[in-house]
């Protein structure tokens, strides 16, 4: 029985020091410490917008090397693409095994080997657009270049998507 009644006891005597006849509680009025005193003036200027950071020389020149590449690749596609267009004329309505198709196939494959140097040229914009977003810099330049880039890839998927559409006919 006692061991009964020893693990009750021990869980009364924690409660018996809630149960005190003291009544002084804390008060919870506003102290003298807390008491906020002064004035808050507002500016008499409107602040200062921060202005956008320009891009670094060494920045502006990757940019201006990639544009170049970019723009070097494109000018090989659009070069290539006319003697392209020429072999999948010559190739419309025949055989997949014959050789005006494989040769046509060989052209549409030196378009994607263009298509791709431009691709690269992107990736690497993307790269560096992300590296800016990551820190938090400015991203304007990078994506005006990413921009032009994208619009040359834009251009040379339509050729591509349309010569392959005539050599499938």
């Amino acid at each position: 029985m006692l061991r009964k009644v020893t693990p009750l006891a021990l869980c009364l005597f924690p409660l018996a020091a809630c149960a005190s006849a003291s009544t002084e509680y804390p008060s919870l009025s506003v102290r003298d410490a807390e008491r906020i005193e002064g004035q808050f003036n507002s500016p008499s200027t409107a602040p200062v917008a921060a202005q956008p950071a320009l891009p670094s020389a060494d920045l502006r020149d990757r940019l201006a090397q990639l544009k170049a590449e970019a723009s070097t690749a494109h000018t090989a596609f659009l070069g290539a693409a006319p003697a392209a267009t020429q072999k999948v004329d010559a190739a419309r309505g025949t055989a997949i095994a014959s050789d005006r198709w494989a040769i046509a196939q060989v052209a549409l494959a030196d378009l994607d080997s263009h298509r791709s140097k431009t691709a690269v040229a992107l990736a690497d914009l993307d790269i560096l657009f992300t590296e800016r977003a990551i820190a938090l810099e400015q991203r304007g330049a990078v994506a005006e270049t990413r921009e032009t880039v994208t619009r040359m890839i834009a251009e040379e998927d339509a050729v591509l998507s349309r010569l392959r559409g005539e050599l499938s006919q």
